[in-house]
Parts: structure tokens; sequence; C-alpha cells
């Protein structure tokens, strides 16, 4: 008999990427996953060794009197797993560690090679590569590297790290704000910059400003002979617009006086302008050009995924993680804009092929990143290969295809020529009847040779103008004559700040260098899980929670809340990496302080009393109004006086779906006088006979059948929700009966037959064809929209991308059991029903239309008695010298690895 054929054995992180690097290795080789993490320090108390659990230090499971030594476990679900790993090295001759090539991968390197201890006579080789394509995984094997425990000894500082600030603060967050909650060195800094947005949306105050628009004729003989002008200056001063004006509402002072033009005036000018001549008094012609966009790395394509495609941070890396596993794409968490010698070749190629000889520049283009401390990078986030696919050449559907499609034109065209053009600016003058010189300005551009643009722009945000936005102005020259075919007085309102979105979130925290590009997706995804943040269409709005942690935290731990002290963290962290400072020394002045810096643990022993009730508190409307907002176990509730005015003697709920921000005072005594549970009469339907209520819930205010005491079972009251336009002070029975009415059967298509019908949901007013939906922009629509105006929407290209969330199948009350709203929705895999933590599939048996709720109830129990849905954990153990790598660090940091290996 033979024993077993000796193999070299390749461990990566998961089994995708096993699965395609094991089909271009061939025989000889063994290629397993080591699914992630095998090992982290214990999450629960149950996985802390025993020999620690008495220590003071136990629950950390880091020993901060001794080094800051880091006790690492295998969590219960990956002993099985190492078990199988351990019999597959024990037929090897060659150990490869193909796990990614960054901080975290090279710790996961690290922690299988001391978990697995490897015999002497096995060689252990460190294989890296930056795509999963046949030749780059051949090379990776022929070219290995050793362990880099810099690398590696950075990660377990950043884990540390983070360990002492999430265990020693959320404790304190337990006890004084709410149980369950956490704190994180970024993600705590993450929530704050939320909370401080909507403070600023709470601060401000609206200026309203005045302007003149007209349409100007340049005569018959120009093309185009219209093109529209705004009022620029009156007098030689300029006239005021929305960026001239503060958050307070006042105008910023300036060394140029702003002329502030209210309805009166504005009118009153327009008037005067009736009879008026004008003349081009200059034109300033400049010329245009626009380079391409540099390739992706993390954070740019986070960004644009959001904008372009519509994905939160997390589904887009998930989307990228599997096109990278698969070998379409090269990695995808980079902070780098290179681009290698053989993808310029190929993106060269590609532009001459699919856009002529006449798009492709004389040389190629090079990009350097301009992140600080970029570190993990390989190259930008590309196609894979030599030569790249096009989007139609892959195979590829569905979210994979889109995103494919995105980093592929994106590639291609930051090796095409410039866009060029002209940008024109106009000043038109004349005298006003009452002798005022007014002047009207205009602007335009015209690309004359599109270059990079006819292959990709980039996305835009808060309505600015993309670049292939072209606005031609005739050919007009100083001292032409022009007339105004119109003009109008138009009024205006200054906006508050935008709130932040996925993208613009991740870009502040870049710009502020604030954690990591390859962590902002798990970042945001908590902050959002963990109920700090919730999502607005694409914006993120601070729940009221948000604002008592953010308080606490900044009231009592000021430094680690600092943006500037987080942004410095990275630093040291990268010094870490780089061997330019130690570990034990940094994490000693983080935890315990120096003569000048305060550190995480006195603060934590020294807070003394907090007055949790103070934390929780916000007054609405000013400190003497009496109304104040509390944040309670069961959510933010208002407190106010009652009718003979003894002080906080009413409560109300507010709705779960009202931002900060629009509490008002106004608003705040609108729901003391409706409390949630009072009713309000409203009269009795005229067809089924039964009584009609108002009143206040979780979600705002609504209209509901009253049903009798002998009601079936089954017989479900009809609601709807007050239209935003409406309040409870002023809703009539006429106006219950219209709401009771949706959804609204508009007509039927006369081409499908289907029937349309349009209905309000959680995410605004839409219609529904089939599983066809289209935003409305107004609920007004919903009582009025024929079916004339209907079939015109649906004539209409179906927006995608940043477009918000498709309106949900069908809605069906609130879960027994969570009391959140059930919705059905349409999911890659088919509807579903969700009450927003659970999803359930919808059986063969089961319909959209057929559906009830008690079924959706039903559904949803059978998935939440199975437990939440697995997720990948991130588990790790003590290291260990790394074989020849180990070589490299000092005789205490070699004793010190080798201790660990002891737990």
């Amino acid at each position: 008999m033979t024993g077993p054929v000796a193999h070299k054995l390749v461990i990566v992180e998961s089994p995708a990427k096993a699965r395609t690097i094991g089909g271009y290795l061939g025989q000889g080789y063994v290629v397993e996953s080591s699914i992630g993490h095998i090992r982290d320090l214990p999450q629960s108390a149950a996985d802390t060794p025993a020999k620690i659990k008495d220590k003071p230090w136990g629950r950390l499971a880091v020993d901060v009197d001794n080094g800051f030594e880091p006790y690492y476990v295998v969590p219960r679900d990956k002993k099985s797993h190492i078990t199988k790993l351990k019999g597959l090295l024990k037929d090897a001759d060659e150990l490869y560690l193909a796990t990614d090539e960054d901080r975290e991968g090279e710790a996961i390197a690290w922690h299988l090679l001391d978990e697995l201890k490897p015999k002497k006579d096995i060689p252990v080789k460190r294989m890296v590569f930056h795509e999963i394509t046949k030749q780059a995984i051949l090379d990776a094997a022929d070219n290995p590297r050793e362990l880099d425990m810099d690398l590696v000894e950075a990660q377990e500082a950043r884990r540390i790290l983070d360990r002492l600030y999430g265990y020693e603060v959320s404790p304190v967050l337990w006890k004084k704000v709410m149980s369950g909650l956490s704190a994180g060195r970024v993600q705590s800094v993450a929530t704050r910059l939320v909370v401080a947005r909507e403070r600023e949306r709470m601060a401000f105050r609206v200026a309203s400003y005045w302007d003149l628009e007209g349409t100007f004729d340049a005569g018959a003989s120009k093309e185009p002979r219209m093109f529209p002008a705004k009022l620029h200056s009156i007098d030689g001063s300029r006239v005021a617009g929305g960026s001239d004006f503060g958050p307070d509402g006042l105008i910023k002072s300036k060394k140029e006086e702003r002329v502030h033009l209210d309805r009166t005036a504005a009118e009153a000018l327009v008037s005067a302008l009736s009879d008026t001549t004008y003349d081009v008094r200059s034109v300033e012609a400049k010329p245009y050009r626009r380079s391409p966009y540099a390739p992706f790395r993390t954070t740019t394509f986070q960004q644009e995924a959001s904008r372009k495609l519509g994905m939160s941070a997390s589904v887009a890396m998930s989307v990228a993680q599997r096109l990278y596993e698969n070998g379409f794409i090269t990695y995808m968490r980079t902070d780098s804009t290179t681009l290698s010698g053989g993808a310029i070749n190929a993106a060269r190629t590609q532009v001459r092929e699919l856009y002529g000889a006449e798009y492709l520049p004389d040389a190629p283009r090079t990009y350097t990143s301009k992140v600080k401390n970029a570190q993990e990078a390989h190259e930008a986030i590309r196609p894979a290969g030599e030569s790249f696919r096009t989007p139609a050449q892959t195979g590829l559907t569905g979210d994979q295809f889109r995103v494919y499609e995105l980093i592929w034109m994106r590639t291609v065209a930051s090796q095409m020529k410039d866009a060029v053009g002209q940008s024109v600016s106009v000043r038109i003058g004349g005298a006003a009847a009452d002798g005022r010189d007014v002047v009207f300005a205009a602007s335009g551009r015209v690309i004359t040779f599109h270059g990079f643009l006819k292959a990709y722009v980039e996305g835009t945000e808060g309505g600015k103008r993309s670049d292939d936005d072209q606005v031609p102005l005739p050919d007009l020259h100083e001292g032409d004559a022009v007339s105004a075919a119109s003009l109008s007085a138009n009024g205006h309102e200054t906006k508050p700040p935008a709130r932040y979105t996925e993208a613009t979130l991740i870009k502040e925290l870049e710009d502020r260098e604030i954690g990591r590009p390859s962590t902002y997706a798990s970042i945001i995804g908590t902050i959002l899980n963990r109920g700090y943040v919730y999502k607005k269409g694409t914006a993120l709005v601070p729940a009221w929670l948000a604002f008592s942690v953010t308080r606490l935290l900044e009231e009592h731990f000021p430094r680690q809340i600092s943006y500037e002290f987080t942004a410095g963290m990275e630093d040291v962290l990268d010094d870490i990496a780089g061997g330019r400072k130690d570990l034990q020394t940094e994490l000693g002045e983080f935890y315990y302080g120096s003569d000048t810096v305060a550190g995480l643990k006195p603060l934590v022993d020294g807070l003394g009393d907090i007055d949790a009730r103070e934390l929780a508190t916000f007054p609405v409307g000013g400190p003497d109004s009496g109304i104040n907002l509390r944040v309670g176990r069961y959510g933010p509730y208002l407190e106010g006086p009652d009718d003979e005015g003894t002080p906080y003697a009413v409560r109300a709920n507010v709705p779960d779906d009202l931002p900060p921000d629009e509490l008002t005072l106004e608003k705040a005594k609108e729901l003391l006088a409706n409390p949630a549970g009072e009713e309000i009469e409203l009269g009795v339907h005229p067809e089924s006979g039964l009584q009609i209520v108002a009143k206040n819930g979780r979600f705002g205010p609504y209209v509901t059948e009253v049903l009798p005491e002998d009601a079936k079972k089954n017989d479900k009251a009809r609601t709807g929700s007050l239209f935003k336009s409406m309040s409870l002070d002023t809703i009539t029975l006429d106006d219950a009966l219209k709401l009771l009415s949706l959804p609204r059967v508009v007509g039927a298509d006369p081409e499908s037959g289907d029937e349309i019908t349009a209905q309000n949901g959680r995410y605004g007013p839409y219609l529904k064809k089939g599983t066809d939906s289209r935003s409305l922009t107004s609920e007004d629509q919903l009582l009025s929209i024929t079916l004339d105006e209907a079939l015109r929407i649906y004539a209409q290209p179906k927006q995608r991308g940043r477009a918000a969330a498709a309106p949900p199948l069908k809605e069906l009350g609130n879960d027994p059991v969570s009391g959140q709203p059930i919705v059905v929705k349409a999911g890659r895999f088919g509807e579903y029903v969700t009450d927003g933590e659970y999803n359930a599939t919808l059986r063969k048996e089961d319909s959209v239309e057929a559906i009830t709720p008690e079924r959706a109830a039903e559904l949803l129990a059978e998935r939440r008695a199975k437990g939440p849905a697995k997720k990948a954990t991130k588990k790790t153990t003590k290291k260990a010298p790394a074989k020849k790598a180990a070589a490299k660090k000092t005789a205490k940091k070699t004793t010190k690895k080798a201790a660990a290996k002891k737990s």
C-alpha cells in the first residue's frame, strides 16, 4: 500500500477564492480556506480562558499590566476547521500562506502559522497577489516572500487599541444611557460627525432672498437665439445670493456690499425694466480642459457606487469581493491609484479599439495617490488580467455586472485624452426706468472634444453640474444689442447644510484622515445597525440616542472623541507598522496617560457621578419653552406642561422617522396636544358606518376606522397616514375619507391591461403597475393623478443609480413580535416580507396579492426562530516567531510572541 501523496498546502481566506485558485494551480496543490480569521480576542466570558478569568484585566483579555499582551482564542465554531487544516498540513511538504496582502491578511497568515505549528522541515512561504488570474497566481507561487512582522504588529496594535476603547467606554454607556450600546474609536467619531451636522441644521435660520431671471433674445441671426441670464448687480453692487448668507440667516460681512432684494423690490425692478434695451458689456471666453479621473481606490469606488449605483458601502464592497475572488477585478482594498504596465497597455488597447486612436494620448497616463499614510497600496481597483474583458464579455449579471462595468469604464477612461472646449461668461447691461444700472450675467460651456467623457462621467451630489453638461451661448460680442424676451422675479430660501450620505461621510472621514478606508464600510454599517443613525432616502439622520451618547463622550471623554486625536492615532499605527514607534509605549500612553495626556483608564475610573437624566434631556425651542425631549428606555418622548401649567405633566411619543431638525417647538406642541393613544373623533364613514378617528402613532399621525367589539379576528381596520401638508388640528372627515381610499386605482394600462394604482408608502408616494413602481413628486398627486398623467410617467425611462429605494410592493401593518411595520419587497431571489430586522422569502404557495398580515407574521416568526443570519467571524491567537520572518524582530519581541503560545 502507498501512503498519502505529498502536496503543497495553500491557505486563503474564503472558499470562493480557494475554488478559483485551486483551478489555476492544478495537481500537486491543495487549496483550502481559513474561512476568515481563525483566532481573536475572546468575544464572551464563555470564550475567555480560565487562567485569566480572575485577573483584573481578564474581561479585556489584554494584560494591561504586562506590556499589553493579548490573549487569543480559537472560537468554538472554528476548532473543527483547525483540525481539518492540521490534517491537510500533516501530509504537505510545503505550506503557502496566501491571505490578502494588507495588515489584516498578514495577521491572519501569522495566526495560521502560530496555530498550525508546521514541522521544522516544512518550508513556510508567504504567497501574495493582487488579482486572481492564472498568470498572477502562478507568478505568486513562484515568487513567495517572508511574513512581514511589522504589518502583523500594526494590526495587533489596532486590535488592542479598539478593544481597550470599546471595552472600557461601552460599559459607561450601558450604565448612563442605555444597555446594549457600544462605543468605538472610529465609530463614535463617525457618529459625532453625523450629530454635529444635525446640530448645524437645528441651529440654522432660513433667509429669504429674491433675484431676477430672464430669457434674452440675441436676434434671428444667432444660434441659439434665446439664452438665460440672471441679475448680477445693481449700480455696481452684487445682488445677494444663497452663498452670501450665514447659518444665522444674516448676510455675511464682506468687503463688497451686497444688495438684498425682497419680493417687493424685485417685482418693482421687473416693472422698471419693462422697456429697457440692453447691450453686451463684456464677453470673456476661456479654454475649458478636464483631465480624466484617477482609477478607483477603495474610498472613491465606495463614493461612486453610492452616487451612480445607489449601493451602500458595505454592499458595494461585498459585490467587489465576489468579483475579486472570481478573477474579474484586482484587490479592492487599496489606497493606490497606480496601474501596472500591463494594465495601462490593456486600457490603451481598449481605448484604441472601442473609441479610436484620436481618443488615445501619445503617452500613458500615470497617477500618484495623495492619501496620507497610504498603505495596502497594491494597485488601483481595475479589471483583472493583462487584457481587459468588456462588461459584455464577462457573462456577469445584476449587481456584479454593474460594479464591473463601473470599474471597467473608470479604468479605461483614465487612459484617454482630456476633454476640451470653451467656457464663456457674458455681462449684459441696461438702465431701469428709475435710472438704476442693472447687469445680468450669463455663463455657458461648449465641449468641442469629449475625450474621456465619451467613456465615463463621474457622479455628482447636491445639484452640482456634471462634467459633461453643456450650456451653449450665442456668439456675442461687446456692444451687441439684445432684448429681454421675458423677466421674472423669483424668491429663494437658503438651505441648511446637507446631511451626510454614505458617500459624503466616507469623503469626510478620509479628508479628516480618520480611520482606514478599508474599514469605512463596516463603520457605517455599525452605526446604522446600532441604531445611532438611520437612513432617510440616502441621507444619514442621527437618532436622538446618538445625541445622548455623543454628549456623554464630548463631556467626559473629550480627547478620545476628538477628530484630531483619532486622526493622529492613524499616524501612530503607521509608525508602529514602519518600526518607528514602540507598540507598548504607545498603548501605555493611550490607556494610562502621561504627565501631559489624560489616559483612558484614569478617565473611566474617575468619572464620578454622571447625571443620566441630564444627558438624555434636550430642551425644545430653548431652555424656557417648558418642553423637553427625553431619550428613554423605549425611545424618545416629549414632556410638557398640562392645561393647568403643571410642568412636565404631559408626555407624547416622538415618531421614529421624525428627524431631529424637524422637531420644532410648534411640532412639539402639536404632538403634546395629541399624544399617542388619544383619539380625535371625526365622524362616521358613509359606506361602512364605522367611526373614523385620528391619532398619533409611532410613525406619525394617521386616521383609522374603529372596529366594533364583535369584529371577526381577520377583520382589519383601514388606516391612512396623514399627508405632510395635514395636521391633527385641522384634519376633517372628508380628508380622512380620501386617505382611507388609498391605494387608489388610477386605471388600466391600455397595452398590458395591468392595473395602475397610486399608493403612499414609507418612502413616499408612488405608482405601481405589476412589479414596476414609479415615485411621485407629491402626496397630493395620489388623489389627483389621472391615467394619462400616469402613462406619461411610465413612458419615461426608469431612473436608476441615486434614485430613492424602490417602494415596497405591499404594506401589512405591524409585526406582533417586533412591533415594526411589515412590508413585502422584491429582492434578487424573489419577493419577501421584512420587518426591518428579519427577512423571510415567500413560499411557492404565497403571492404578493394574496398574502395576509397573519401569514407574513408567521413567515417572520419561522425565520426569527432560526436566529440571526451567520456572519463571517473575525477570530485569532498568540504570536510566536514566524519562521524566518521572526528573525527580523528584536529578542524582546521574539520572547513576547513565543509566550503567546501558552494561551
